[in-house]
This record gives C-alpha cells, structure tokens and sequence, in this order.
C-alpha cells in the first residue's frame, strides 16, 4: 500500500492523544477498574442507575477471580507503561516528520488512570494549535474507540478545551502495522516449524482478536469483525508473497464473558480443533498492541495450557507490536495524514482511518462506524 504524501504542517504545537483501555495499577485497583468498565454505556447498555448497580454488582462478582490474573504478571497490568513507551517512540517519529512543529503525545485511559478528566486538562495546559486523537484499538468498535471518543468529548467541553481536533477511527491495514505484525508473525512461523519439526505437523495460524457480543456487531452494525479479517488477510497476504505463510490460517475470538452469545469462532475451540487435527499453531493477537491480562495471562497461560491438553503439536504465541519501529512509523504517518485531509474521522481516504489508495475499507453493513462507510 501507498501512504499519502507529507506536506509541511502549519501548525506550532500539536497534541496527540493515545487511548488505550488502560489496567489496575494493584490489587485494590481491580474492583474499581472493573466498575469503570461496566459503567460504560458502551459496554452495558442499560439505564444509568440501573448500569451503575449492575456494574457495583458484577465488578465485586468478578474482582476476586480477576485479581488471581493480575496476580500472574505481578499484581498489575503493564499497559500504561507500555503505552508511554509508544508515546514517546511516536513523538520522535513525528519529530522526525515535522521538525518545526512541537509536538507531544499524551496516553489516555478509558477505565483506570491517567483518564480523561485528567489528561483533558494536561493538554489544555499545553495549548496545542491542534489535537489529534489516535487510539490504539487498529479496528473500530463502538465499545472501545467510540467509548473513548465520546468520553473525551465530555470531559474536553466541561474542561473548555477548544482546539481544532481531529479523530483517527482505525488503521486495520495501515502499512506500517501490517508490516510489524507480518515481521513478528514470520518468526513465530520459524519457532513453531523448529518445534514441530520432528513430527511434521501441519502449521495453521489463528489471528486471535478480543470478542464482542454478537448482538453488537449484528444490532448496531459494528465493524470490529470486519476490519478484524481485513487486517488478517493483509498480513498474510504480505506472507505469502515471500512463500513463508501456510494457507492454513483464521480469525478467532478470545475473552468471551457472561451469558451472551459471542462472535465466532472462539480461540479455546479452535486451539482444541488443532489438537484433533495434529496442528501446530502460531496465535497473533491482531487486536492487541500492547501486552496485557489478554495475552500474558488468557494467551500465554490458560491457553497454552488448553493447548497441550488438547494435543497440541506446538503452541507460539506472537508477540504484540509494541514499539516495533514499522509500527510506530505508521501511527506517525496516519497522524499526518489525519492532519493534512478535511475528511474527519476518515483522513485518508483509503480506508476508515486507515492509509492507502481506494475506497473506504468497511462495508455498507457497519453503520455503527462514525464515518457512514460505503463498499
């Protein structure tokens, strides 16, 4: 794919804000992290005195479970450290792009510290010309981008923050991202061919994303799904080019919760399917940038585990693309071309916030997206 040229940005200082969903920061932060996530509208869509109870309810059902998990990495997620992390590799990418422009990046957190009240009021303190809101979920879904675009909105105009803002939606096959997933997977593929090299078995890959209830993607016309596979088929398509990916791959969603039915199909059923097909499997978290509970815990503990139960032949789990520097070089430039194109929230034009020549990426179907896409 081809980014969008560069032009000079006029503009003095700019803001970039990263969301992230964010993790306790210790034992005690568990239950009210959990509150925080099921007070969320976008999460649970009942009456607000209703969702409040219901969400004190279920964060005290659940704290206790969700502590053991954080117990495993410590007692705490690393997500906020390694979204500062990404924050400070953009900002010298983008320095890098516009060397007469101050800029700084800010990390925001929808449901634990630094959140949106907060950080509001960092950047107005810095008094950008311009923000730019990127978050860090590469596929649109109302229940993590749009949550934190809407979050942001409330507390940026209690705060009084007015600055020219644009949004980034998604970047399900930006360049750069494809490109630092298709180079973690590659490894991954030689590590688990090493493993299973004595008995042959067959490689398949399971892009393994976050699920969502599937009355969100079929009610509300969420994307998510989409994109998703989109962003699978780019990395693989990037694979196949150079003869290093099997033909035996799929999209599979983890960290199903409560009684409702989920999108499909499920990792835990697929890892268990590549046990009775004497597979080896390599498990890339698409939906993922940064490590956390998700992949240390659900994909490098429980489901390793299921894995060698199920007969698994080898099990590698990709890493995250952290701040691998095709990455960050994308965000950098879908920053850019957010700044330099009219078009709120899809600046690009080749794709809902994504780059590349063409048509938008999603579908007629996902009207949930901000941007009303078309085929």
């Amino acid at each position: 794919m081809k980014r969008p040229a560069v032009n000079r940005l006029s503009v003095n200082r700019l803001a970039v804000v990263l969301f992230n969903l964010g993790g306790p920061d210790g034992p005690d932060a568990v239950q009210p992290f959990l509150f925080n996530l099921f007070n969320d509208a976008a999460i649970i869509g009942a009456p607000g005195p209703l969702r409040w109870l219901l969400a004190k309810w279920i964060s005290a059902r659940r704290a206790p479970v969700a502590q053991k998990i954080y117990a495993e990495i410590g007692g705490k997620s690393p997500i906020l450290e390694l979204t500062i992390n990404q924050a400070h590799a953009l900002d010298t990418a983008l320095a890098k792009v516009f060397p007469e422009t101050e800029v700084r990046s800010f990390v925001c957190m929808r449901y634990w510290h630094p959140m949106s009240d907060q950080v509001v009021r960092e950047v107005k303190a810095f008094a950008p010309d311009q923000v730019v809101l990127l978050p860090l979920y590469p596929q649109f879904s109302t229940t993590t981008t749009q949550s934190s675009f809407d979050d942001w909105a409330r507390a940026a105009a209690e705060a009084g923050l007015n600055a020219p803002t644009k949004r980034v939606c998604c970047f399900p096959t930006e360049p750069g991202f494809i490109a630092a997933q298709a180079h973690l997977l590659r490894d991954g593929l030689e590590k688990a061919k090493a493993q299973a090299q004595a008995g042959g078995a067959p490689l398949r890959v399971l892009f393994s994303a976050h699920g969502l209830p599937k009355k969100i993607v079929e009610g509300k016309g969420d994307p998510y799904p989409e994109q998703v596979q989109m962003g699978a088929a780019a990395i693989a398509q990037v694979l196949q080019a150079s003869g290093d990916m099997p033909q035996d791959w799929l999209v599979s969603y983890q960290s199903r919760v409560g009684p409702l039915e989920w999108i499909q199909p499920s990792t835990d059923t697929e890892i268990e399917r590549a046990g009775r097909d004497g597979c080896a499997l390599v498990v890339v978290p698409i939906a993922f940038v940064s490590e956390h509970s998700e992949t240390l815990v659900e994909l490098d503990i429980e489901y390793k585990h299921l894995a060698e139960r199920a007969g698994v032949k080898a099990y590698v789990r990709v890493p995250t693309v952290g701040t691998q520097v095709d990455f960050i070089d994308g965000l950098a430039h879908v920053v850019a071309a957010a700044l330099q194109n009219d078009c709120d929230p899809c600046p690009q034009g080749g794709g809902v916030g994504g780059v590349g020549g063409g048509g938008r990426v999603c579908t007629a179907f996902a009207h949930a997206c901000p941007a009303r896409m078309i085929g």
